[in-house]
């Protein structure tokens, strides 16, 4: 920094001795505060010195993970359990490297997070100075694949509005992570900006276009088998309100994806449940001669492993443009989900002369009754009861409201179809599809909750993790455990990589590189001074109802091989 400032900063810093010289650091810190941060998450690093030390002059909870990788991860998992934005704070080089395929997870499913990652002093910038510790030619292109945009801050005067964009930026559908650079000399330098006192960010508006809204009431009050597929944008965009009242109007059948799993009440009469892997759904949902799809690409899962073949015409609305017609051609929304099924729900109700929906004769209703039960006698067929009545018995064991958090593993494959959300929420790593999710993400969401204050009083959270997946986050018992967080983990112990497994021995005869020397997690966590407890299938319900009840956080580990169900007959 120039003479100027330092003298000036050494100025106040004579007049105002009980105060000390604020920098850089401070600025970040004052401009998280001011925009309702109250949490962070991340691991210190040399170059970021400068942010740790300030917020010891603030008021944030920091929360120090033991990777990077699961310091976002957990970010991600406070965002979605609490609806706030997600603050990581990284060091250069290799610990922002690290943190990527976390930030893949929350820029695939849309999820709202503000990245300040560390640099190295603005004169080593642009490869004027090569050899710096953790340098890298272009570390925000690094980023680039896994956050919305990057910016470099060179001058701390620039900070608090760059925090402030990018939290708006972040909260604007389509949400997602924004990944900020702030130089090692930035952040540490005296600096004569005054304290921030207040930042306002506002979510940008994403309406739909009228003359869209007109043309898609007019296929939809004209439909005879209508039906509505409900992506993750659906609860992103909280239009589940909305989407009751389109379906029960149209008497049109929903499914959910695995994002949007919770979008519409499980047991609804119009309710296909999240039964998207299974050929008779999407025999159901291809035979619809219209069909609306909020806030999902069809891609790989939703259109069934790309067999799905819709006959009729596609309303598709999603806040990405890039995602609109991507799979399949159709009328394509650019919307925020809650801002355009508003829309078309008014309209619908300005509507007048709809076509009642029959489906070859049969009201929707018994079409969907007839629909599970074929998907459930399929199931029956398959030799699956010890899978259905594990996932029952979890199901049974978790509380209403608890938000459960699921790793890649076989598990959570069943959870993306079976599992009934109540009045709690479904999050899975379904969006980029990276193991480790499940225990980092729901310690930040445990996090938040308590932070937030849980309206029942509660913050307890449940994360499923393979053994495999497992191991990827097992450093974070020591998180877990350092901050008492209220998580069960419950680890079902394949002794692989199970998915894995199977798709290998299904495709090929044989899995080649699936099965893993694992430790006992029982002995494991209780090093790290977490309670655990190992039990048979048949125990899980009451182990789990255990752990809910203590306090902090906890292990149980189920030893079982479970099976995927076939979506379609065995001899098809």
């Amino acid at each position: 920094m120039g003479d100027v400032t330092a003298d000036w900063a050494a100025a106040q810093a004579e007049k105002n001795p009980g105060e000390g010289v604020r920098n850089g650091g401070d600025l970040v810190v004052e401009t998280l505060e001011a925009l309702g941060a109250k949490t962070v998450f991340g691991i210190p690093g040399q170059h970021a010195l400068g942010l740790f030390d300030a917020m010891g002059r603030g008021n944030l909870q920091f929360v120090s993970s033991r990777v990077e990788n699961n310091s976002a991860f957990a970010a991600d998992g406070y965002s979605r359990a609490t609806g706030e934005v997600g603050v990581l704070f990284l060091s250069t080089g290799p610990g922002a490297l690290t943190s990527l395929a976390g930030l893949q997870e929350a820029y695939a499913t849309g999820v709202p997070m503000v990245v300040v990652a560390s640099q190295i002093p603005l004169e080593g910038l642009g490869a004027r100075r090569k050899g710096m510790l953790h340098q890298l030619d272009d570390q925000k292109a690094s980023a680039a694949n896994v956050t919305k945009s990057q910016r470099l801050i060179q001058h701390a005067s620039g900070i608090p509005s760059a925090i402030q964009d990018a939290w708006t930026e972040a909260i604007s559908s389509p949400q997602g992570p924004v990944w900020l650079e702030i130089p090692q000399n930035v952040l540490l330098d005296p600096i004569m900006v005054p304290p921030v006192e207040d930042a306002l960010a506002e979510a940008a508006d994403n309406p739909p276009r009228v003359e869209l809204v007109r043309e898609a009431v007019k296929w939809l009050q004209s439909a005879e088998r209508p039906a509505i597929i409900a992506g993750g944008g659906t609860r992103r965009g909280r239009a589940e309100k909305s989407l009751l009242s389109i379906a029960e109007k149209l008497r049109a059948p929903v499914i959910c994806t695995p994002g949007g799993n919770g979008a519409f009440p499980w047991n609804h009469e119009l309710s296909l449940q999240s039964w998207i892997e299974d050929r008779y759904m999407t025999d159901l949902l291809e035979d619809a001669d219209v069909l609306v799809v909020i806030g999902s690409s069809l891609g790989e899962v939703t259109s069934n492993y790309f067999t799905f073949e819709p006959r009729g015409r596609i309303i598709q609305i999603d806040a990405e443009p890039r995602v609109l017609e991507s799979n399949r051609p159709g009328l394509g929304i650019r919307a925020d989900a809650g801002q355009a099924l508003a829309a078309l729900d008014e309209a619908l109700d300005a509507g007048a002369g709809r076509t009642m929906p029959i489906w070859h004769g049969k009201p929707p209703e018994e079409l969907v009754r007839e629909s599970l039960a074929k998907v459930r006698a399929r199931l029956e067929s398959q030799d699956l009861s010890k899978e259905l009545k594990f996932m029952a018995d979890i199901r049974e064991a978790v509380p209403a409201d608890m938000q459960t958090f699921w790793d890649m593993t076989i598990a959570a494959y069943w959870g993306w179809s079976c599992w009934d959300a109540r009045e709690g929420q479904f999050h899975s790593a379904q969006g980029a599809g990276g193991l480790g999710f499940g225990f980092p993400a729901a310690i930040g969401a445990a996090v938040g909750l308590e932070t937030v204050g849980r309206p029942s009083g509660s913050a307890r959270v449940l994360a499923v993790s393979g053994d495999g997946s497992s191991m990827y986050s097992i450093s974070e018992l020591a998180t877990a455990r350092q901050h008492n967080v209220p998580v069960t983990w419950l680890i079902v112990d394949d002794g692989g990589y199970g998915i894995l497994r199977e798709y290998m021995v299904g495709a090929f005869g044989k899995a080649t590189a699936t099965e893993l020397a694992r430790p006992d997690f029982v002995k494991l966590a209780e090093a790290f001074g977490v309670p655990a407890v190992k039990v048979a299938p048949e125990g899980v319900g009451d182990a789990l109802r255990a752990g809910f009840a203590a306090d902090g956080p906890n292990v149980v580990v189920v030893e079982t091989l479970l099976k995927m169900f076939a979506p379609t007959h065995l001899a098809e």
